[in-house]
């Protein structure tokens, strides 16, 4: 096993702003405030790409803990009409006029980089986005886990996650799922866990296409 980097530190912020800035994603949450796209569709299923690749269900993946984004989107019908985001460890970024054709105004988001390092996906790098509440609340509290992390030991702060999900019961809507990144490990920026297979640093594409929509 070699020891390969998951993602490298060049040009990161200190562990003490990373720590007060994801802290802070915890109140851009409550008061609103390129690549392949990861996400839980409305059947609780964990997808990535155009071609709604599912996710092993055992799959690990490291969550970069430098990558927390967050600002606002703009939605029309099925597309992305205006994004402004930025580093979690600045302000909220400004955002132009509604675009035409946006039914619900800009949208808090927030975000953050992963890499699945194991199984038949080792090696993709993705981008989870939330704009709805249960994603948030993901996102805050992994945030938060981190920045207790960092706290405790400043060493090793990036997690190392399973893909679940939970669901509760809507009386309009029926079963709503919502994502919960399951923290199992905790590692340093330049290792890969012990155990694992080594971290590819080349992306690989889906070799698979197991969801369709």
């Amino acid at each position: 096993m070699t020891n390969l980097t998951v993602f490298g530190n060049a040009g990161l912020p200190s562990v003490g702003d990373l720590t007060s800035a994801l802290r802070r994603v915890e109140a851009t949450v409550e008061t609103g405030a390129g690549g392949i796209i990861l996400k839980m569709d409305k059947t609780g299923h964990w997808v990535f790409g155009s071609d709604q690749t599912e996710v092993e269900s055992d799959s690990k993946w490291a969550v970069n803990p430098f990558s927390f984004v967050h600002g606002f989107i703009a939605w029309g019908n099925g597309e992305v009409l205006g994004e402004a985001m930025g580093p979690v460890t600045a302000p909220l970024p400004e955002h132009g006029p509604v675009p035409d054709g946006c039914a619900k105004g800009w949208e808090v988001q927030i975000g953050a980089s992963v890499k699945c390092i194991s199984g038949e996906d080792a090696g993709i790098n993705a981008r989870y986005s939330a704009t709805s509440v249960g994603g948030k609340k993901a996102l805050t509290a992994l945030g938060l886990a981190i920045a207790a992390q960092v706290e405790k030991d400043p060493s090793k702060p990036v997690p190392i996650v399973l893909l679940k999900k939970e669901h509760y019961q809507h009386k309009s809507y029926g079963r709503i799922f919502t994502p919960v990144f399951d923290v199992v490990e905790w590692v340093a920026m330049d290792k890969e866990p012990d155990g694992d297979e080594a971290v590819v640093e080349e992306e690989a594409a889906p070799t698979r296409r197991r969801r369709a929509g």
